[in-house]
């Protein structure tokens, strides 16, 4: 076979392949360990070194002119093979998007939940204000002293305020909210203010931003055993612990007197906390009957009206009822984490259902 003679040929016939197998075929035939180029390369022995040099030019560039050229016909077929697939395929765009993840129910955004629902069945209004306060409803109104701990820059975080005016607090607590409630509006008060709050502490049990629900009850007749009552029905509501074993201790709050904390018993096994039993004493939250000093910054006669109010952590809340022992995993973004402790909403069944 004269080389110069059968190059157009073999070109020819690598372009009029259809198909990848027809294509494979050739190069085999041509480049193959038996194929024409390396039968020649074999034959150059016996050639006089001028002719081998010649020779051999010419098979190199064949074997280079067939490798480029089945090269550019591989890329020819398998476009014309997907362009005849797309052709001939029929996609239905109107069908759903075959997905199977689900997503889950934050353990605080349940918690709050709960507390909101079981308020409510005690006819408790939701009321909710601005993260940004002003000092005066976050500690002035509440009857906290200028030198008071809970002030300083290394406890609060202050927000810069404009010229000639008092810098403003990311509030400490949600009783801002209580202080705008009694401003704006006349007793009978029954409230509770879920919400954010900020303060500067970071740790296992602490972070910068948490959560916190807060109650407030003013009225002609509020007393502490209206106080108790609430707070043992709401407990033993949230836990779902019928005989709950709780105890209140004398404590003191600026905005309350008299002040305690409410302490539930509870046991440990297995680094699982078990709520309402046993022999240690665990805090769940703070309350009280509301200052007289509290009333009048707000607005209300102190010789008319009193009430009650109270506050706990729903952080706190959530580790204890759902074996938590990590405040921090509440606010990574951990997805397993939430697979193991959040909730499907479909499966949760209202307080009215159980």
């Amino acid at each position: 076979m004269s080389l110069s003679d059968d190059k157009h040929k073999i070109t020819d016939q690598i372009n009029q392949t259809n198909s990848l197998k027809e294509l494979e075929e050739l190069r085999l035939e041509y480049l193959g360990k038996k194929g024409f180029i390396p039968n020649e390369m074999k034959l150059l022995g016996s050639l006089s070194i001028e002719e081998k040099k010649s020779k051999g030019q010419e098979l190199n560039q064949l074997k280079q002119l067939i490798e480029e050229s089945i090269k550019e016909q591989k890329i020819y077929i398998e476009n014309a093979d997907l362009n005849q697939k797309i052709k001939n395929e029929n996609i239905d765009i109107t069908l759903p998007a075959n997905l199977n993840s689900k997503g889950k129910i934050h353990p605080i955004t349940q918690t709050t939940f709960d507390i909101i629902e079981i308020f409510g069945h005690l006819n408790y209004s939701v009321e909710t204000g601005p993260d940004i306060e002003t000092d005066f409803n976050n500690f002035s109104a509440l009857n906290i002293p200028s030198h008071h701990p809970a002030r300083e820059m290394q406890d609060t975080f202050y927000v810069e305020g404009k010229k000639n005016e008092e810098n403003n607090v990311l509030r400490t607590h949600t009783s801002p909210v209580q202080v705008r409630t009694m401003l704006k509006t006349k007793p009978p008060i029954k409230i509770i203010v879920p919400g954010r709050t900020y303060r500067s502490d970071s740790d296992s049990t602490h972070t910068p931003m948490f959560h916190q629900v807060e109650g407030l009850v003013v009225n002609k007749n509020a007393t502490m055993a209206d106080l108790k009552s609430t707070l043992i029905v709401f407990l033993k509501e949230f836990f779902h612990v019928e005989d709950l074993k709780y105890r209140f201790r004398p404590s003191y709050f600026p905005f309350t007197e008299p002040s305690a904390e409410m302490d539930v018993a509870y046991t440990k096994k297995n680094n699982v906390i078990k709520i309402g039993e046993g022999d240690e004493w665990l805090e769940v939250l703070g309350c009280g009957m509301v200052n007289p000093k509290v009333l009048e910054n707000c607005n209300i006669d102190p010789q008319i009206y009193q009430g009650f109010a109270f506050g706990m952590g729903i952080e706190r809340l959530s580790m204890l009822k759902y074996g938590i022992t990590d405040m921090r995993g509440l606010f990574d973004v951990n997805y397993k984490w939430l697979e193991h402790f959040g909730f499907n909403a479909l499966d949760i069944k209202t307080r009215s259902e159980i």
